[in-house]
């Protein structure tokens, strides 16, 4: 994978765990709801964190299973905000915004997987 590949997939993970987090700590404030934050804050941050450890795989293999798993969590953050938006826990456009972001996410990793697969 390209250096700038890996530098976009860093910043765009990162930046939506941290959407991710102040939306958690929007929802849980005043005690409005638990169970679903709590879901999306463990898979939203762990897109990032599983891309920080595929940059420093030890094989190729291992950079595509981290990244697979990256691209898992993107998956299930996604579930989750459809849950929260379905709902009515967070706003129609906040719940668009917050999905455009995780599906981006999920075609730059889709993208990445499949380029390092046909590259072994």
């Amino acid at each position: 994978m390209k250096e700038t590949a890996d530098n976009l997939i860093a910043v765009k993970s990162k930046k939506f765990a941290l959407r991710v987090i102040r939306l958690y700590k929007y929802l849980t404030s005043g005690q409005r709801e638990f169970v679903l934050c709590k879901q999306l804050l463990r898979s939203g941050t762990s897109i990032g964190a599983n891309v920080r450890e595929a940059v420093r795989a030890q094989s190729k293999a291992d950079f595509i299973a981290k990244m697979s798993i990256s691209l898992k969590e993107a998956s299930e953050s996604e579930y989750w905000l459809e849950l929260l938006a379905e709902a009515g826990y967070i706003s129609e456009k906040e719940g668009e915004s917050m999905m455009r972001d995780c599906q981006e996410l999920i075609g730059i990793l889709t993208k990445i997987i499949k380029t390092s697969k046909a590259n072994k």
